[in-house]
This record gives structure tokens, C-alpha cells and sequence, in this order.
């Protein structure tokens, strides 16, 4: 080591460090070279010490520290470096094994061999004493000497651990310096704000530990970062997850070209230039906001992934809730992870922020932004993110919608390639109804991929399987807020007057090509909001409505959500509308039929304000209508008491469907269209009778059929007149319907009186 520090022949003619074993094992000689240092010193000052003082016991030897500093097994490598004898005294081996250490450093750099320890101290701007108690405090986690060494140079056998005090001393000679070097150790420098060390109170007196007696440990992650790991931090295992790119910076990832062709590279651009401007450790946070499924992890992924960077995700709901003591460490180990790994962080579930109880999670978001900074997603579906800045770094919003029909053929397109043979046209089909994010189209094919590989003789796969899969894919976020109604009515099931049947035919043709008409014909450029299909059904109860809708369904094609009012309606405020904004959101990623049953109960007549709880009403109304209007898929709306609606929902209304009650023809149509051709009939049962002389709808006809099936089960025979009537008896009865019926029917109906055991 002859070479002079800091001159260009120094590192031309150092041998570079092959990987981060042979410069740690240095880092190591150079502490062992310190150590000397310290107790050398402590030799001066035990010859001051009391006679009685110094024969204190001690269970460590100088013999085994100095066995445990020449030990052989300690030296670097395969031979390289010398022997600290040939360095001369101590402060002249400690100088020369720096500028060997920083010259070897230095020619690793220039050979392309990143080390990191050196690495560690450029993320998080550490001066040379720093790293230097980095390696202090990851000595023990390598060679179990330094237990035994560090316990001898603080005169106490449990000292196992390198305490302030210690650090200083072997870092700083004289005491003047290491008083001025003890803020390197408070909690707002680098070592301790960032969670590189973190200091443990003396187990032995942990209510009386003084700063300079607490134990300073190593994070176990920066261990394991030093040592040339890339595994996640323990603490986000089950949290979050980390997804590095497939290729070089610069090249589109599969799915990612129809992404970025819409126009959404724009946080791609304004990444690159705030990189190159600002580096890496500066903050850049994005709000990316949309309804479910348009894409806005697929936006982040693609974004980070050209750029290079991995992305790692943390879900911010699963954190809500959590106390300061919980949420706190996790956000902070996230984003430092970031730095770590080099890689952008995308936080779903931003939403979440808003919330009141959310408190401890925007403040720990918004320190560990500011500590950490780099790149930074938030994801949610309101356009207000609950925060508006950290520390002074704008939140910079972006808009992730739906994409339109040629955005979702192109990327339908680039998927398809390998799945079948005609990609443009099960592009056109499938980018017309589903508007997924391409990873759940890719997903939704991989899922249509899967069950055609279950089947027993496995077939070539087919447009309905992937239609299958995508209503799947996309419908399942509308658990708990609406009801999946399997369709199993057809055209051919509904008994109305024939102008009705024409009415409904007309609705399924503009849901059918509506696509064509606003977007092909641009009728949509022209009448801008309420593009969708919406439809009012009103009649009396069981006359069809809820079969109309499931008639439109299979006939379209599409899933049939009834909206489940008790999960949507909230007596807290604000809640009723956020749940109907989800609702929408995601039945418009499923290009799903959304059927509100008894809608009255939400859209009902907006009414004059005279206290609090009127204003809300109203504003719950309006909020309806508006997301009516925006929901480009089908809307019905069913309802008993139409005059309870509100006028402005009527007259903005597409279609009103009149359900009539059924006349005597009409009702012997449905009498006969209940019984199956399996089931046995009596000679006595005649539908025409009792189309006539029993007057209801259709609802309570199937109630009756039901009921009089189950009573001839139970009597052993076929269903018969007495049970029919027997269970009109009981339909009239609940539905509070005075029974009417002459007194020779119902005495028939004492013929099937039975009902057998129960």
C-alpha cells in the first residue's frame, strides 16, 4: 500500500474490490486497527487508576483481546492487504488502511462493481464517521469477536453491544471532538432519523440510560441491504409487495403500449425531468385518481417500469386504523425501501386518507415522504386525497378514467395475440363491452385460459369464455353494495301487452349500439352528459318488472345487479353517496345492468328545507341523479309509487315502462306458463276459471302455483283445484286482499285440505 490518497495514480493502480465480501472484510481490519487505538488508550489511563479500582474481576483477558485481534481468519481475502505489523504504529496503519480502502473503493466504482456500503452512504448522504459507526454497529452481526471486544473496552461483560460512548471513542481521539460529534447520534441526524441504527436503553438501568450509555444496533434491514440482499423488509412481508421490470429502462412492457398510447405518459415525462433535475432522494408524489379498474396501478407500474425503477406496493387500507405505534413504522419502512431498492412506491387505498380516524396515517406519510422522498403514487378513486401537500411537496393530481372503446379494443387487441385466431375481432366484441385495466385483462384471459384447461376434453378457447371471465374479472367489487341476479328469464317468458314487449325491445337496441351511435357517429361529442340507457319501470307489485330486467340481461349479454338499499343507504353523512359512487364506478368497468328495486327509496321527491337532515336529503337526490346521468351503461329503475319519484329524475329518464296489471287473458297466460310439463295436474284444474276469478298479478300467481304444488306433494297426489285454491286462500290473506271467492269454490277447495305430516 504505497499509494498516495487522493491522487489519480492512487486509484489507477489500486485492485478493485470484487464484491462487497472482500471490502467489508477491510472495513473490519480498519475497526480492528481503531480498537488498538482505544486501548492503547485505555492502557495510558489504567496506569492512573486506584490500585483497588483495577482489581476489579474482569472475565475478558488482555491475552484473548489481543488473541482475538491477530487472529488470522480476520485478514481480507485470498491475501489481499498486509499485515498490520508492516504498517508501523497504529495511527500510521489506521491512515494507510484508509486510503487503501478509499482507493480500492474508488477503482470498484470506475470497473462498474457497486459496493454497498459506499452506496448506503450516498442514499442517505452519510459522512465518512457515519458509515464508519455503520460498521461499528454491523461488526457483531458478522464475527462474534466484537461481543467479547466491545464488552472489554466498556469494562462490563453484558456490554455486548457498542454503546454512544464507545462509538465516539473509537471514533474521535480526543474529547473535545467527540463532544462536538454526539450530535451524529440524535434523533434528527442521519443514523437515527433514517433507522440505520437505533439506539436500545441499557437493559441493566433502562429507566436511568444517559444518551451516551444507550446500546446502538444495527436495523436488521440495512444488514442485509449491506450484505448484498434485496429482500423486502421483514416488516412489509404480508404488506406490500415489490415487482421489478422485465427489461431496460426505456422498453414498454407487455400490455403497456395500449397503456401509454392514450396519452397517459404524462407522468412519464414529468418523472424523467424531475429525476434529471432534482435526483433520485427528492420528492415527486402523484395522485393517481379513477374508478375502479381504469388502471391507475397499471399507470404507476408503467410508468416506474420505463423509468427502470421497480415498484413497490402498499396497500393504505390495511393500515387504517392501526395506532401511530404500528402504521407509523411500516410507512417509514416502505418508503425507505424505496430508496433502497431504487424503486418507486405506489400506496392504494388512498382514499382512505380523507377519513377522520386517519390522522396518525397522513402524519407518518408525510414525515416519511420528507425523509425519504424519491417517486411516490398515491391511488384512489376521489379526486380529494386527503392530502394536499407534504412538507411543502405538491401532490401533483392525475385523472385515470375509463378508457374510451378504442383504447380498450387496442389494448383487447394486444392481449388477444396467441389466443385465438381472429385478435381484431374479438378485440371489437370485447373493447366495446368490458373496459378493463390491462391487468385485468390479463388477467380475465388467464382465468378463460385456466377453466378451458379443467375442462375434461379441453376445447379451443371461445368468445363467451372470455366474456364469462371478464364479468367475473369485473363484478366482483360489487360485493356487499349489490346482488348478482342470475338471468333466466327470456323474451318468450314475459306475458305483457305487445306494445310493452316493443318498448323493452327498443331499450335493449340502444344498449346493444349505443357504442356505435356515440362514439363511431359521434353522436356522444355532441350530447356530451347522459349517453347512457336508463329506464323507469312502474306498475302495481308482481307485474314483471324484475323479469323485464333479467330479460334485458340475457338478451344483452351482460351480469344484472340488483343494488342491495340497505348497504347503499348510511344515516352518517356523505356515506350514501360514496357507496353509490363505487357501485357505479365498478359496474361501469362490468358493463353491468344496474337494477334499482324500489328506487322511490333513493330517488325520491327533493323537498323543502327546514332543517339539517331535509338539506342532506337533497343533496343524496341530486348526487343520484348526477351519477345517472354519467353512468354510460344501463340503469332501471323499478317503482310501485311512481308519483313518489322526482320530477327531475322522470324527465331526464331515457324510457318509462308501464306495468300494467294483467287482464283475464293475460293471467291464463301466466297460469299456464308456471306449471311445468312435469308437473302433475287434476282433470279439475282449469286456468281459464281461475285466470278469471281470481284477479292478481303475476307475482302472487307464482306464490300461488308454489304453495299449491308443495300442498299436493304433502297429500301424495296431483295438484289439484282444492289446493290451488287453498293456496290463493293463504296469498289473499297476506297481501290483505279481501278472498272473494264463491262459496262453491271454496268448498272445492276442502278436497285438498290435507297437507299431510309435517
Amino acid at each position: 500500500m504505497t499509494a498516495r490518497q487522493g491522487t489519480p495514480d492512487a486509484v489507477a493502480e489500486a485492485a478493485p474490490y470484487r464484491d462487497d465480501y472482500e471490502h467489508l472484510a477491510d472495513e473490519l481490519r480498519r475497526l480492528d486497527l481503531l480498537i488498538r487505538l482505544r486501548l492503547a488508550a485505555m492502557d495510558l489511563r489504567n496506569a492512573l487508576v486506584p490500585e483497588e479500582q483495577a482489581a476489579r474481576t474482569v472475565c475478558i483477558s488482555d491475552a484473548e483481546v489481543g488473541w482475538l485481534l491477530d487472529s488470522p481468519a480476520d485478514r481480507a481475502s485470498e491475501g489481499v492487504g498486509e499485515d498490520d505489523s508492516a504498517l508501523g504504529t497504529p495511527p500510521d496503519a489506521l491512515r494507510r488502511a484508509g486510503e487503501e480502502i478509499q482507493a480500492r473503493s474508488k477503482r470498484s466504482a470506475v470497473e462498474g462493481t457497486e459496493l454497498r456500503l459506499p452506496a448506503l452512504g450516498r442514499l442517505f448522504g452519510l459522512t465518512p464517521p457515519e458509515l464508519t459507526a455503520v460498521v461499528i454497529g454491523l461488526a457483531p452481526e458478522l464475527r462474534r469477536k466484537y461481543d467479547r471486544l466491545y464488552a472489554y473496552l466498556q469494562d462490563d461483560i453484558t456490554r455486548k453491544r457498542p454503546s454512544v460512548d464507545l462509538v465516539l471513542e473509537l471514533l474521535c481521539p480526543a474529547e473535545r471532538e467527540r463532544w462536538a460529534a454526539r450530535h451524529l447520534f440524535t434523533e434528527a441526524a442521519p443514523l437515527l432519523r433514517y433507522g440505520i441504527l437505533r439506539t436500545v436503553d441499557d437493559p441493566q438501568s433502562p429507566s436511568g440510560s444517559t444518551g451516551l450509555a444507550r446500546f446502538l444496533a444495527l436495523d436488521p434491514r440495512i444488514c442485509e441491504f449491506l450484505l448484498g440482499s434485496d429482500a423486502l423488509d421483514a416488516r412489509l412481508v404480508g404488506h406490500a409487495r415489490l415487482e421489478r421490470p422485465d427489461g431496460p429502462a426505456g422498453e414498454t412492457e407487455e400490455g403497456d403500449e395500449a397503456l401509454l398510447s392514450d396519452g397517459s405518459d404524462g407522468p412519464l415525462r414529468l418523472a424523467e425531468r424531475h429525476l434529471a433535475m432534482a435526483g433520485q432522494r427528492r420528492p415527486l408524489v402523484f395522485h393517481l385518481f379513477g374508478p375502479p379498474g381504469a388502471g391507475k396501478r397499471d399507470l404507476a407500474r408503467s410508468t416506474s417500469h420505463r423509468m427502470g425503477m421497480p415498484l413497490l406496493e402498499l396497500d393504505l387500507r390495511r393500515l387504517i386504523g392501526r395506532g401511530p405505534q404500528e402504521a407509523e413504522p411500516l410507512i417509514r419502512a416502505a418508503l425507505r425501501e424505496g430508496v433502497l431498492q431504487s424503486a418507486a412506491v405506489a400506496l392504494a387505498g388512498a382514499d382512505v386518507l380523507r377519513r377522520e380516524d386517519a390522522a396518525p396515517l397522513r402524519h407518518a406519510l408525510t414525515g416519511a415522504v420528507g425523509d425519504f422522498g424519491g417517486l411516490v403514487f398515491l391511488c384512489g378513486e376521489s379526486e380529494e386525497s386527503g392530502v394536499r401537500d407534504l412538507l411543502g411537496h405538491v401532490v401533483q393530481p392525475v385523472a385515470v378514467p375509463l378508457p374510451d372503446v378504442t383504447r380498450s379494443t387496442a389494448r383487447w387487441r394486444q392481449a388477444l395475440w396467441g389466443h385465438t385466431g381472429d385478435p381484431e375481432g374479438w378485440a371489437a366484441e370485447l373493447g366495446s363491452r368490458f373496459r378493463l385495466s390491462p391487468t385485468r385483462v390479463r388477467a380475465a384471459l388467464e382465468r378463460a385460459e385456466n377453466r378451458r384447461l379443467m375442462a375434461s376434453e379441453p376445447a379451443p378457447l371461445a368468445l363467451p369464455d372470455v366474456f364469462a371471465a371478464c364479468r367475473e374479472q369485473s363484478g366482483r367489487h360489487l360485493a356487499g353494495l349489490a346482488v348478482k341476479v342470475t338471468p333466466r328469464s327470456r323474451w318468450e317468458d314475459l306475458i305483457l301487452p305487445d306494445d310493452r314487449i316493443a318498448h323493452l325491445r327498443e331499450i335493449c337496441g340502444q344498449a346493444r349500439h349505443r357504442h356505435r351511435v356515440h362514439d363511431s357517429w359521434a353522436f356522444g361529442e355532441r350530447l356530451g352528459h347522459g349517453t347512457g340507457t336508463s329506464a323507469l319501470f312502474t306498475g302495481p307489485p308482481g307485474t314483471g318488472k324484475t323479469m323485464a330486467a333479467e330479460v334485458l340481461a340475457h338478451a344483452l349479454d351482460v351480469d344484472l345487479y340488483k343494488v342491495d338499499l340497505s348497504g347503499i343507504v348510511s344515516k352518517y353523512v356523505g356515506e350514501t353517496e360514496k357507496n353509490l359512487a363505487r357501485v357505479f364506478s365498478e359496474a361501469q368497468a362490468a358493463d353491468a345492468i344496474l337494477f334499482f328495486d324500489e328506487a322511490d327509496a333513493l330517488y325520491g321527491k327533493r323537498t323543502k328545507v327546514s332543517d339539517a337532515h331535509d338539506r342532506y336529503a337533497n343533496i343524496e337526490t341530486s348526487y343520484l341523479l348526477q351519477r345517472m346521468e354519467e353512468y354510460e351503461g344501463v340503469v332501471i329503475l323499478a317503482t310501485n309509487l311512481r308519483e313518489n319519484m322526482d320530477d327531475a329524475f322522470t324527465r331526464r329518464i331515457r324510457f318509462i315502462v308501464e306495468f300494467p296489471f294483467p287482464e283475464a287473458e293475460s293471467r291464463r297466460r301466466i297460469w299456464q306458463a308456471l306449471f311445468p310439463p312435469q308437473a302433475p295436474l287434476s282433470p279439475d284444474v282449469d286456468f281459464a276459471v281461475f285466470a278469471k276469478e281470481l284477479p292478481v298479478a303475476g307475482g302472487s300467481i307464482r306464490n300461488i302455483a308454489l304453495n299449491a304444488a308443495f300442498l299436493a306433494a304433502a297429500d301424495g297426489g296431483a295438484i289439484g283445484r282444492g289446493h290451488i285454491l287453498r293456496g290463493a286462500r293463504r296469498e289473499f290473506e297476506k297481501i290483505g286482499k279481501l278472498w272473494t271467492a264463491p262459496a262453491a269454490l271454496d268448498e272445492a277447495a276442502g278436497h285438498g285440505r290435507g297437507g299431510g305430516p309435517c
